[in-house]
């Protein structure tokens, strides 16, 4: 099948069609580049080395050249060789056979904050978007994302909403994200901007899928089907309604939620987990395990 074609195939979630691992780098937003640059070093490592072809997406970003000057000198700074951006600002854009092209040879692509609906609206079922799906499931590279691109690295993407002192019934607006990781809704700029309230509610609007949140300078890193590391300077909080009791059902929208049997894991800078590691028995990290297993199956396959 051509890559410019008009349609799509499916493999289902936890399923590729090789037996590569692909790595995301989900990114709470702003990141350290001037000091330490622990994340931004992790990107580089996680595709390759200084040698790796490291692509950028700039489409988030109502001023792509500034922040295209800031990360190419970074990561120049940072020893690596062929730093790219991929010229798609536009729907346009994402149809032309050099996006696609560009997209389909990275060894990392990384997505630049700014607005996650501006990006899925030039993104979502074009050709540069099912070679991103083709390169993570089948070529097993690592995507990153910060900000706004982190938040669109989910199926079910928070698209705007407020994060106020007392959990409301629909204060979160979704849409369709990339679907990289389909069974959870990340939420970035986590504690910097008390977003709990926010993520438990759009939890009670979606208990089949567990919160992430992100604090900035924060990566977690998910290795399908295998782990995940978290990295920088904050926590990465990990909510799972799957068992929980709400009144969502019964009050009226802006209404106060009651939200019973929430779990939540909060886990700091250092930790990792691999599901294949631990033994069932193991009550201490049964529950956050339960809740990684899920979290770290792949998305659907758009290819």
């Amino acid at each position: 099948m051509s890559v410019a074609a008009g349609f799509f195939s499916f493999l289902p979630i936890g399923h590729t069609k090789s037996n590569v691992n692909g790595k995301l780098l989900i990114i709470g937003g702003a990141e350290d580049r001037q000091n330490e640059r622990v994340i931004l070093k992790k990107f580089i490592e996680l595709s390759g080395g200084n040698q790796a072809k490291l692509k950028f997406i700039l489409a988030a970003s109502s001023e792509p050249s500034s922040v295209w000057s800031s990360y190419s000198n970074v990561f120049k700074n940072l020893g690596a060789t062929n730093v790219e951006p991929i010229p798609l600002l536009s729907r346009e854009d994402a149809y032309k056979p050099d996006v696609v092209s560009k997209l389909l040879t990275a060894d990392g692509i990384f997505m630049t904050g700014g607005d996650q609906s501006r990006l899925m609206a030039e993104l979502w079922e074009t050709p540069a978007f099912r070679a991103i799906h083709q390169v993570f499931h089948l070529n097993g590279i690592c995507i990153a994302g910060t900000s706004a691109g982190a938040a669109v690295m989910s199926r079910q993407m928070i698209a705007q909403g407020q994060a106020p002192i007392i959990t409301q019934k629909d204060i979160v607006s979704f849409d369709i994200g990339l679907g990289l990781v389909s069974m959870a809704i990340i939420d970035q700029h986590f504690s910097q901007r008390r977003r709990l309230t926010r993520l438990l509610s759009a939890l009670a609007q979606r208990p089949d899928l567990l919160g992430v949140g992100i604090d900035e300078n924060t990566g977690l890193v998910i290795t399908v089907n295998e782990s995940i590391e978290v990295i920088g300077d904050g926590s990465v909080t990990i909510l799972d309604g799957r068992e929980m009791i709400s009144n969502y059902d019964e009050i009226e929208s802006q209404e106060k939620l009651e939200l019973l049997g929430v779990k939540m894991h909060l886990l700091p800078s250092g930790s990792s987990y691999n599901v294949n590691a631990y033994r069932a028995e193991e009550k201490r990290v049964a529950s956050l395990l339960n809740a990684i297993k899920y979290l770290v199956l792949p998305g659907p396959a758009r290819i």
